[in-house]
């Protein structure tokens, strides 16, 4: 994957300037709370370790309860992400923390399996609408040769919880029988309480545009919106989709077929592997820190992946790769067995690190595509009806699970669905959108 010749062009002081405030100022307070947005979402897989012993829940009923949150991300996240292009990122993203967070909270007090189903269907539609209004929110900030790198850094916040979160969830499962609570219960209050802070916090310093950011100076403004403004130009030249359009679009469909493909391995892996660790032999302790560590070494990955396709401008191979990546780890585990725990952990470091790297690629494809309205709506279709495989893929590992009593066919099960994802981006071919913007000339013509 060369680097065009067309690609290479020297960054203006002006430019490396005003992006490098826009990140120092943005990006830190979109990752607090996509950290948030993580601890909660996946919190439940390690919960599962002793809720599901204490209410008598199958690995089918958990995997049901865990996965039904993308029902109601799924009903409500176009919707939400409407709301946030006409009312702004701050108000909106702070209404999304506060909600999910009170919401989250409330999983401690689930006492069979309806209750469960219940709590987490509503706190997906509580946080529906966060992931897809942030990768809108980039595209009003940054150009399109920035987007994948800074998407990296942002998406790097859900790896860092996936780092931090299991140790923190094992220390607070040993809280049980505290206050007359199980730690399980301990687990989702204590990890309610950031998202409720980052609502303060996101209020207080996030700034919806560009034209509001006081602290830029009037010439990096005026820079950022003539750069916008012409890839804008660029993208509509070529083809200017309405909302409804954009919704009926073929390719935007074979996109959300992609980004699907990839959440069933994500989410089906993700909620269930403290237990597929803990079927090593260990101790709670010791579940949480190798739980997180395929996440160190995909931390890594998915920055320089992110890197790599922008320097290179390219996006296709990067992302089919990084599918294909996962695949053949989750596909490693089969033939290798429980038997050998520490082959089975570098093959799930493997295909941590081809998972993690799909997402921050991927979406600088629908945004190179789609703008304004089109490209709110556009977003969150890709991510609601995507995001479905977060409940397809844990529910799918619990039914064969309990009907194999094998996790190693399970995994392989969700082997399948990032392969599908890369053979379907790969016969959808070249969108020119891609292209970025080649020289600051370009603009000034």
């Amino acid at each position: 994957m060369a680097e065009s010749p067309a690609l290479r062009h020297p960054v203006e002081p002006l430019e490396r300037e005003t992006i490098h405030r826009i990140a120092w100022r943005l990006i830190p307070l979109l990752m607090l709370g996509y950290f948030c947005a993580y601890l909660d979402r996946v919190n439940v897989g390690f919960a599962g370790l002793t809720m599901n012993r204490d209410l008598g829940f199958s690995a089918t009923v958990f995997g049901f309860g865990a996965g039904i949150f993308f029902i109601g991300y799924f009903l409500a996240e176009l919707p939400s992400n409407l709301i946030l292009n006409r009312v702004g990122a701050r108000v909106w993203i702070a209404r999304i923390l506060f909600t999910w967070g009170i919401l989250s909270g409330l999983t401690a007090f689930v006492w069979d399996a309806w209750s469960f189903y219940i709590v987490r269907f509503l706190v997906g539609v509580a946080e529906a609408g966060f992931y897809p209004g942030v990768v809108l929110y980039l595209t009003w900030w940054f150009p399109s040769s920035y987007r994948t790198r800074m998407m990296a850094l942002f998406q790097s916040a859900s790896v860092i919880s996936l780092i931090i979160g299991p140790i923190i969830s094992a220390e607070l499962l040993k809280l049980d029988g505290v206050s007359g609570l199980h730690g399980w219960q301990w687990l989702f209050l204590a990890e309610a309480v950031p998202p409720l802070v980052m609502c303060v916090v996101t209020l207080l310093l996030l700034t919806d545009r560009p034209r509001h950011a006081t602290w830029l100076r009037p010439d990096q403004r005026d820079w950022l919106d003539g750069r916008l403004q012409a890839e804008r130009a660029q993208r509509e030249s070529i083809h200017r989709y309405e909302l409804g359009e954009a919704l009926r679009n073929p390719r935007v469909w074979w996109l959300t077929l992609v980004y699907f493909g990839q959440n069933v391995s994500n989410y089906g892996l993700l909620i269930f592997l403290p237990q597929i660790v803990k079927s090593f032999g260990v101790s709670t302790t010791m579940t949480g820190v190798l739980s997180a560590l395929p996440f160190v070494f995909a931390a890594v990955a998915m920055l320089y992946w992110g890197w790599h396709s922008d320097r290179t401008g390219e996006r296709t191979y990067h992302v089919a790769g990084a599918c294909l990546l996962c695949a053949a780890g989750l596909a490693a585990c089969v033939f290798i067995g429980f038997e050998r725990p520490a082959l089975m952990m570098v093959a799930l470091i493997l295909a941590a690190m081809g998972q993690q790297s799909i997402a921050p690629t991927f979406w600088s494809m629908p945004t190179a595509l789609l703008s304004g309205t089109a490209a709110a709506g556009g977003i969150a279709l890709i991510n609601s009806v995507g995001n479905l495989g977060g409940f397809v893929g844990p529910y799918a590992f619990g039914l064969v699970r309990d009907a194999t009593a094998s996790d190693t066919i399970a995994l392989l099960c969700l082997a399948a669905a990032p392969v599908v994802s890369a053979i379907v981006l790969v016969s959808l071919g070249h969108d020119r959108r891609l292209e970025r913007i080649p020289s600051q000339a370009a603009i000034a013509e």
